[in-house]
């Protein structure tokens, strides 16, 4: 065993002892790489209980602190199940958070009806402050800020859209005549989006954050949440080939959503193509152009 790995496997050992206790024995471990996270792993104790450990290097400081935030804050609603969070802090100058492991299962038959019925039953959770949260958090590793507006689409608007964009244009990714299509695109938004009350949402909702868990049913992960409008986070869940349809049918049923949703789902989705234009390069850039230039 090279010095790095015996130093790797002391470090999550000292995690396990300081949330579990110190009579815990290590039966199986497996590593993950990539992701927001410069590292992860599976943790399977003796007694069979299992675990899931993420930490970074110290980059994106206060990130598995908010996730834990979010991941309580979804839990507390009983509509949808998330992993439960053990604890996160600081070891060896590295952050990290510790959580229940959920084992991978095959998808019930009912999986997407049920999802559609819970999602539609977390939404149902809103704030009489409004758009926002009580805190900044992250989606991916792009800071999100939530400061609580009244007013859903001038929250959208400026700590969403306006947020990622001015990192864009800093960066240089975008030039100043997409800049001022995106003005006269802010002026014109009142006018194509139902400005509706808030509704806790997942925030970043698609396959890769939606897990089957061993009862073959919905598990969410890696949430990126907030007070939002709920008709983002079904426009989100179609970036990357969508859900099954029975999951949309089943989330109307219990939760109508206003016509024309359709063609408003580009209008959303600018939103997270700008992270994706901000975190990994201009390639989403012409999706975001023609959007705008739709408008």
């Amino acid at each position: 065993m090279s010095t790095e790995t015996q130093a790797q496997y002391q470090f999550i050992d000292k995690i396990i002892q300081h949330h579990v206790g110190e009579n815990t024995e290590v039966k199986d471990l497996e590593f993950f790489y990539g992701g927001n996270f410069n590292l992860a792993v599976r943790v399977q104790l003796k007694n069979s209980d299992e675990y899931f450990i993420k930490w970074n290097q110290g980059d994106h400081q206060g990130l598995f602190d908010a996730e834990a935030k979010n991941l309580d804050l979804i839990g507390k609603t009983s509509s949808i199940s998330v992993p439960s969070v053990m604890g996160t802090g600081t070891m060896e100058e590295k952050e990290y958070l510790m959580m229940e492991c959920i084992p991978s299962g095959e998808k019930a038959a009912n999986y997407w009806v049920d999802f559609g019925e819970k999602l539609a039953l977390l939404h149902k959770n809103t704030s009489e402050s409004g758009h926002g949260l009580d805190y900044t958090n992250f989606i991916g590793a792009a800071p999100q800020i939530n400061t609580w507006n009244q007013n859903g689409i001038a929250f959208f608007i400026e700590h969403r859209l306006r947020n990622q964009l001015v990192r864009a244009i800093y960066d240089r990714k975008i030039d100043a005549e997409l800049e001022a299509k995106f003005e006269t695109l802010f002026e014109k938004l009142p006018s194509l989006l139902p400005n509706e009350k808030s509704a806790l949402i997942h925030g970043d909702l698609w396959s890769g954050n939606a897990m089957t868990n061993p009862q073959g049913l919905i598990t969410l992960v890696d949430p990126a949440c907030y007070y939002g409008f709920r008709e983002a986070e079904l426009a989100f869940t179609t970036m990357f080939g969508g859900f099954d349809e029975s999951f949309y049918e089943a989330y109307h049923a219990n939760f109508p959503i206003e016509k024309g949703f359709h063609e408003r789902i580009p209008l959303y989705n600018l939103y997270p193509l700008l992270v994706h234009v901000n975190l990994f390069g201009e390639g989403y850039l012409p999706a975001v152009k023609k959007i705008v230039d739709s408008y």
